[in-house]
C-alpha cells in the first residue's frame, strides 16, 4: 500500500476555487465587525457603559466612530469594494481595539482574564485574516473587480 500526499488534491482544490474561497473568507471576516455592530446598536447605553469602564474619553461618541467604522468595514469587505483599503482599516480598528480593550494581564487570574485572552487570540486571527485579504484583494467575486472592467 503506497501512501499518497493529499497535497496536490488540497492545491488543485484551493487552486480551482479560489476566487469563491477569497470571498467565503472575506464573508467570514465581515462576521465579527457585523455582530459588533449590532451588539452594539441594540445595546448601545451597554456599548457606551463598556467604553466608560476603560475611562475612555467620551464614550458615546468612541461607541459612534466605532460602530460606523464597524458597519463601513462589514459592508466593504462582503461586498469587495475597497478591499485592501478595507483591510488595512480593519487591521488597524483591531490593534487599536485589543490595545484599548483586551490587556488579559491587566485582569486577574480566572474567569474574566481567560475571557479577554481568548478574546486578545481572537484578534490575533483577526489581524492575520485582514493581512490575507490585503494581499489577495477581493477576488472575482467583488466590486473591485467589476468596477476595473
Amino acid at each position: 500500500m503506497t501512501f499518497r500526499s493529499p497535497t496536490p488534491r488540497i492545491d488543485e482544490f484551493a487552486t480551482s476555487n479560489a476566487d469563491l474561497l477569497i470571498l467565503i473568507g472575506r464573508i467570514l471576516l465581515a462576521w465579527v465587525f457585523v455582530g459588533s455592530a449590532y451588539g452594539a446598536l441594540t445595546n448601545f447605553s451597554g456599548s457606551v457603559g463598556y467604553f466608560r469602564s476603560l475611562n475612555l474619553p467620551v464614550p458615546q461618541v468612541f461607541t459612534t466612530i466605532t460602530v460606523v467604522v464597524e458597519i463601513v468595514l462589514s459592508a466593504g469587505l462582503v461586498l469587495g469594494i475597497g478591499t485592501r483599503y478595507c483591510a488595512i482599516l480593519a487591521f488597524l480598528f483591531v490593534v487599536s481595539a485589543t490595545a484599548i480593550a483586551h490587556r488579559y494581564w491587566e485582569y486577574p487570574a480566572g474567569p474574566q482574564q481567560i475571557g479577554q485572552y481568548n478574546n486578545f487570540l481572537k484578534n490575533i486571527s483577526i489581524l492575520g485574516g485582514a493581512l490575507l485579504i490585503l494581499v489577495t484583494g477581493g477576488g472575482r467575486f467583488s466590486l473591485d473587480r467589476r468596477l476595473a472592467g
